[in-house]
């Protein structure tokens, strides 16, 4: 145990993946295409895999992560790490390259459906949800894990691989589709735990001192049952004859009542998330067993991208060392959440630049607080600004401070839903996208020869106005009923908009994994938020100038733009929610004066921000439902508000659903459709909705049968003149090869649903 004279460590607890350049997304789309050799691909990952020990060494952590790279998602690679192959794909295992098989896996194929993209706690990163039954073969598949262990120690580093827990690996999984119907993956964990076990001896063979086990799911509510199999997996793989040391960390919030569990076992080390679950030192020693346990304090926050301030975080270290001598300084959660360096950004504002640390400078925070705690803080350390303060823009704050409660609330949705009729003229189960199809090469160069002032406004507009052309005679040939305008001028669904407003930053290199090779850029929300001048309308009303059919426009929510930025710190989130809504509530106005019927606003985050645990998401739903009918309860009668949200069975979020009083909501339901149905059969959504039936992440085309099956399900239990035909998301990660035929299919079988639902029939 180390005495208070002692180094205290610093360590991380992940790191990003995808390169400083997008070098592996560079990489995966060019094998995945045809283009590159897999050696290629292979070489490109071990260069990150090296420079990610190289660098993390270089800057001065005392202990460093390994096995956090992946080709796509680490929750797949430690399901495969354990032999979990879903029973549906086990006849392709032995004519694959292992490789292929995990892409196939991950990306599916014409004839198989890839594993659920699932969001990752209230992370923004998504991964392939595992599918686990009675007939899971487990076995320990561990050779690519040791061959990078046995590289870095080769070159003087040791690292301490990175293996997700083996609860939260089963709790992460759902039932396979063979699977009894009162199955569950946990009931499945003895017969996984000697694998663990196997997999930590091993390691500690090859010389390993220390395994990082996540249990993340522990910081979201869990039934007693589940934590009895916690500590069930833990006593066990804690006496072991033959292991490592075993950190088990907490990602993602507080452990709450898993914590006494796991202190209570022989456990070595434990990781704390406190920044989202703060605990004090009291709480700490309150803890049986915790004294005698290595503490990775997660001061750092792993998932924002504001520096820490270091004095207050020094304090609160020195005080946490008191209780848990054996502390280590480290982050929150793995630093995938963040992009690489700051100082790779340009053209940031230097006053907010300043105040930013990425992933490169919150090591440098974690290894400055670790030799602060040491050797006390020198004669440089000051106090640096932490939080934004920009000059306050009055005119906004004077319209948030005189919302009313009449300016959240619209007519009643039947007198809504008679004026649309009458100005729409849709038939029954119209058939539409949700927003955004496939982005040409050209188009997004286009855009960057835009940036660098190689194009001239002009020329850009000719091209972008052909390719929304392009976009509206093809929907019309297919046969859709409410058209999109492609989306074709943006970049990312947040970011084009954050570009058009004030109190935003965007970043040059800032990127972000999303999943597999999908990357985005997260603005910096950093101040007061006003729109300048219409962000949506040009595009839009050009569209529709091309078409008799009504042309949808395709607005980002309020929620979605918090939850998909980096956001100021300094005043609650549900203050700068209105902020947001009110530019949303402006450009709806100004789209209606352009002749637009249709305005989908579209709120995929409604779901991501809810709080992991019980408490908060009460007031968390009542802010964020407040926010969007602000933003949308401006529109008159007869236009018809969409929006588009992510899945939830939880009946709190339901119901929230309803509160949005949108007259049309589009709901990723493609493999989840279940739930919408009972939703529908109890009343709960009364308004128009679109269950997503076409899997839009998907390569796989869906036939017309199949289309028509779900539709025919959902019309049983909502009248057709509420049901609406559409994909569960937008195309944008489509080509169109994949897409042509699908819309094809999606338009036939509402067809054939609209028909019956005419003459009366009930298939």
């Amino acid at each position: 145990m180390a005495s208070s004279e002692a180094e205290f460590g610093s360590s991380v607890l992940g790191y990003p993946r995808i390169g400083l350049r997008r070098e592996l997304k560079r990489a995966l789309e060019a094998y995945w295409h045809g283009s590159s050799s897999r050696a290629t691909l292979e070489a490109v990952g071990r260069t990150i895999q090296e420079d990610t020990w190289n660098e993390l060494h270089a800057i001065g952590l005392t202990q460093v992560p390994g096995n956090t790279f992946s080709y796509y998602d680490h929750v797949l690679d430690d399901a495969l790490l354990f032999g979990a192959v879903p029973t549906r794909f086990e006849h392709l295992s032995g004519g694959l390259h292992p490789l292929d098989f995990y892409f196939t896996m991950a990306r599916g194929t014409p004839e198989l459906p890839p594993l659920e993209l699932v969001r990752y706690f209230d992370s923004n990163y998504y991964y392939r949800q595992p599918e686990i039954d009675e007939t899971t073969s487990f076995s320990l598949h561990a050779e690519s894990l040791i061959d990078e262990f046995d590289r870095a120690r080769a070159s003087g580093i040791e690292l301490r691989p990175v293996v997700l827990g083996p609860v939260s690996l089963l709790l992460l999984s759902k039932p396979g589709p063979d699977a009894a119907e009162q199955f569950s993956p946990l009931d499945r964990l003895d017969d996984l735990l000697p694998h663990y076990a196997a997999l930590l001896e091993r390691l500690a063979k090859r010389g390993a001192t220390c395994v990082q086990l996540d249990e993340p799911a522990f910081t979201g509510e869990r039934t007693e049952d589940e934590l009895a199999a916690l500590d069930r997996a833990y006593t066990a793989l804690s006496t072991t004859a033959l292991r490592p040391r075993l950190l088990v960390t907490g990602q993602y919030g507080s452990l709450g009542p898993a914590l006494p569990i796991l202190a209570a076992t022989k456990i070595e080390a434990i990781g704390l998330d406190l920044v989202a679950g703060r605990m004090t030192p009291d709480d700490l020693a309150a803890i049986p067993g915790m004294r005698r346990k290595r503490l990775y304090a997660g001061v750092v926050n792993g998932r924002n991208v504001w520096r820490a301030d270091r004095v207050v975080v020094l304090e609160y270290l020195n005080r946490l060392k008191e209780v848990c001598p054996d502390l280590v300084v480290s982050t929150s959660s793995t630093l995938l959440h963040v992009p690489y360096d700051v100082l790779s950004e340009y053209d940031i504002d230097g006053n907010v630049a300043d105040r930013l640390a990425f992933a490169q400078q919150k090591v440098g925070e974690v290894v400055a607080l670790a030799k602060a705690l040491t050797d006390g803080p020198s004669d440089k350390w000051r106090k640096r600004p932490t939080e934004v303060h920009f000059k306050q823009k009055h005119a906004v704050r004077h319209r948030v401070y005189n919302i009313t409660p009449e300016m959240r609330e619209r007519i009643p949705y039947a007198e809504r839903k008679i004026a649309q009729q009458e100005a729409l003229h849709l038939p029954l189960v119209p058939s539409t996208t949700l927003g955004s199809f496939p982005q040409t090469g050209a188009m997004r160069q286009a855009r960057y020869e835009l940036s660098q002032g190689r194009l001239s406004e002009d020329e850009y507009r000719k091209l972008v106005e052909s390719e929304i052309e392009q976009v509206i005679r093809l929907q019309e040939d297919i046969g859709l009923d409410v058209l999109v305008h492609g989306e074709i001028e943006r970049n990312d669904m947040v970011q084009f908009f954050a570009d058009a407003l004030d109190g935003f930053a965007t970043t040059t290199n800032g990127w972000v994994q999303a999943y597999g090779s999908r990357c985005v850029r997260p603005p910096i929300l950093y101040g007061d938020v006003a729109r300048p001048a219409p962000m949506s309308v040009e595009w839009t009303a050009f569209a529709q100038s091309l078409t008799d059919k009504p042309v949808k426009a395709i607005l980002t929510g309020p929620v979605t733009m918090l939850a998909r930025s980096f956001v100021r710190q300094d005043q609650p989130l549900h203050e700068t929610a209105d902020q947001v809504a009110l530019v949303v509530r402006d450009e709806i106005a100004d789209l209606e004066k352009a002749g637009i019927g249709i305005i989908q606003v579209d709120e995929p985050a409604l779901r991501e921000l809810l709080p992991l645990r019980e408490k908060g998401r009460e007031e968390y739903l009542r802010w964020s439902v407040a926010a969007f009918r602000l933003a949308t309860a401006g529109a008159k009668p007869q236009t018809q508000i969409h929006t588009h949200l992510s899945y939830s069975t939880r009946a709190s979020v339901v119901e929230a659903i309803e509160k949005l009083d949108c007259d049309v909501t589009a709901v990723v339901a493609t493999r989840s459709i279940t739930w919408v149905l009972g939703a529908l059969q109890e009343n709960v959504l009364s308004h128009g909705v679109g269950p997503g039936v076409y899997e839009s992440r998907s390569a796989r085309i869906p036939d017309i049968d199949e289309l028509d099956e779900l539709l025919t399900q959902a019309a049983r239990t909502v009248d057709p003149d509420r049901l609406w035909a559409n994909p569960d998301g937008g195309l944008k990660t489509r080509h169109y090869w994949q897409l042509e035929p699908s819309l094809r299919n999606l338009v036939a079988a509402a067809r054939r649903v609209r028909r019956r639902a005419e003459q009366g029939i009930d298939r």
